[in-house]
């Protein structure tokens, strides 16, 4: 993980210092990119402790198609009630609960957007709902029609059916329902690419937490890289991680310091149930990193 490692002191020493919108002050880089090959490891943080657990529920919560934070709590820890997630700040937080329509809600989050992405048709004046792709919609009254794009199954089967394919994308940056969110996607595109038997994905992430969210980032985008891969019968080959406004949090800056002094550890290995070929069949059960050492946890607080 020293690729993470050098990019988190390139921001660290040559970072501009700016404002943000949590009033917490930041110091960032604008466009950089990693690469991590999978194939000769699993990407885990080794130089503090991975929430690796939260990863995971994370990831089949936005598989799922779910934006209900309580249901990330219920796969995660196999409860709701009285336990807390990396969403529960953003799901109480005093600008999104007036618009929160019921205890969890998160709005059409990511794996709404993954699952359930909505394109609207209005009448046109002949009378009809014209499409020239010929999709199908959802009548909601005289006017108005609603579709609904299953993204990540489509994904699939065009990795499938034309691997060598440009269009492999998955999105959740939805100009329309920005406002519907309790966060807008930090993470918003993916396109993934299959060579030699082996798929890889290239992540832009517009905002990237470098100390906190970025590993985080880093495991799940790589986590999804190897799930789809299994479910096609792929090998897996590179995560490319592009990120726009690169920045440490100003009461980050003595943890990372910290970290920077760490001598990472041997990457570890992720293990896939072999017997699930659905990528929406997964559980926590059938999802495992082997061999994972890390230095202790560094505590610090995330900016909301």
């Amino acid at each position: 993980m020293k690729t993470y490692l050098n990019a988190l002191n390139e921001v660290l020493e040559t970072g501009t210092r700016r404002d943000d919108r949590t009033g917490v002050g930041t110091i960032g880089v604008f466009g950089m990119q990693q690469r991590y090959d999978l194939s000769r490891g699993f990407p885990a943080v080794t130089t503090k402790k991975l929430a690796w657990r939260a990863v995971v529920g994370e990831l089949l919560w936005m598989i799922e198609g779910s934006g209900d934070e309580r249901r990330l709590a219920e796969i995660t820890h196999g409860t709701k009630d009285g336990t807390v997630t990396i969403w529960t700040p953003n799901a109480l937080s005093s600008y999104w609960k007036p618009k929160a329509k019921y205890n969890g809600d998160l709005g059409r989050v990511y794996g709404v957007q993954w699952r359930h992405w909505r394109s609207i048709k209005e009448r046109e004046p002949d009378g009809t709902f014209k499409d020239s792709f010929g999709s199908t919609y959802r009548r909601v009254d005289n006017h108005i029609q609603v579709q609904e794009v299953d993204q990540l199954t489509k994904l699939i089967e065009g990795i499938r059916t034309d691997p060598n394919g440009r269009r492999h994308i998955l999105t959740a940056w939805n100009p329309g329902e920005l406002n519907q969110m309790a966060l807008p996607p930090c993470h918003c595109f993916a396109q993934f690419y299959v060579a030699d038997g082996k798929l890889s994905c290239q992540m832009y992430q517009r905002s990237c937490d470098m100390f906190l969210g970025v590993p985080f980032n880093i495991a799940s985008y790589s986590l999804l890289t190897h799930m789809i891969a299994h479910v096609c019968d792929l090998q897996v080959g590179e995560f490319v991680h592009v990120l726009g406004d690169a920045h440490i949090y100003l009461d980050h800056v003595e943890q990372v310091k910290e970290q920077l002094k760490r001598d990472p550890y041997p990457l570890a290995r992720l293990w896939l149930n072999p017997d699930v070929k659905d990528i929406t069949k997964f559980t926590m059960a059938d999802i495992r990193l082997d061999g994972y050492e890390s230095h202790p946890p560094i505590l610090a607080k995330m900016a909301v």
